[in-house]
């Protein structure tokens, strides 16, 4: 038999649609609205609901059964109009629609977790660079040499959000630690609303949640983003720092799976780091 904390799990996962306006409105407050300013003593942070609806132009009774899970088919229509009040990004704003069943997800038989054999191929074109290939769930499914010798500290672990926020060396080895774990886990959201029937996303996300204070805090969040261009900084145990200009493809053979590509700058020390590792991984 479950128990209270088992069914609260399901309910929100049974109304994530709800979860994330709730989450949605309480970071935006009256005044940035265009609203009167609350006034002091508010009993909820941000915007009441009756101030989304006013806002979207629908009724308050409206609203209210959408964010309690009791009306499960909005328009289009009205997600725009509550994308508008609250005042999404792209991202957040696409992923609201996909909660709102009003994208079309990808067939449940997609294989997410097979590197697309042109991507392995395309891995080893890169000879100075660090470039692998992303799950859904952000396991690193495939890597080029030299990225593999930049993950060698996390062992046989190679799922980054577990890497992130229970591996011992990750706040060593990443000197952006905190700020790649906000990112992490906001593209991981956006990809359980990509991708709804993904296991592996389901089982990390239950398992962080249970095993990860930090986690469950920035996962209920309900904040969305891609990764998109970004610049890391490895702290490596021989090859010291390496500083990193990131690129994100999205593999079109292969829902779900990214590419992503870090390059150092030329002549820099970080380019040098990068030749000793690739020297290092060449056979004797």
């Amino acid at each position: 038999m479950p128990g209270r904390s088992d069914t609260a799990d399901t309910t929100k996962r049974d109304n994530e649609l709800g979860e994330f306006l709730r989450a949605g409105r309480a970071r935006i407050e009256p005044g940035d609205a265009g609203l009167a300013p609350g006034v002091s003593g508010r009993r909820v942070r941000g915007l009441r609901r009756e101030e989304v609806a006013v806002l979207a132009g629908v009724s308050a009774d409206y609203y209210a059964r959408l964010e309690q899970g009791r009306e499960r088919n909005p328009s289009a229509q009205v997600i725009e109009a509550i994308a508008r009040a609250l005042r999404l990004p792209v991202d957040a704003r696409a992923h609201l629609y996909r909660l709102a069943r009003l994208i079309p997800q990808s067939p449940p038989d997609t294989r997410r977790d097979q590197v697309h054999p042109s991507l392995l191929r395309l891995l080893e074109t890169f000879p100075l660079v660090a470039a692998y290939a992303l799950g859904p769930a952000f396991d690193v499914l495939a890597t080029n040499t030299i990225a593999d010798a930049l993950l060698s500290p996390f062992a046989d672990e190679r799922n980054m959000p577990r890497i992130l926020f229970t591996h011992p060396r990750a706040k060593a080895v990443f000197t952006d630690w905190d700020l790649l774990r906000r990112s992490t886990v906001f593209a991981l959201r956006l990809n359980a609303g990509r991708f709804p029937d993904d296991a592996g996303i389901t089982n990390l996300v239950a398992e962080l949640r249970r095993t990860s204070p930090e986690f469950r805090e920035l996962w209920d969040d309900h904040k969305v983003g891609n990764l998109t261009r970004t610049f890391k900084v490895f702290v490596h145990p021989t090859a010291g720092r390496i500083e990193l200009t990131y690129q994100t493809f999205d593999v079109v053979d292969a829902p779900g799976q990214l590419l992503l590509v870090g390059t150092p700058e030329r002549g820099s020390r970080s380019e040098e780091a990068l030749a000793y590792l690739a020297s290092m991984a060449e056979p004797t």
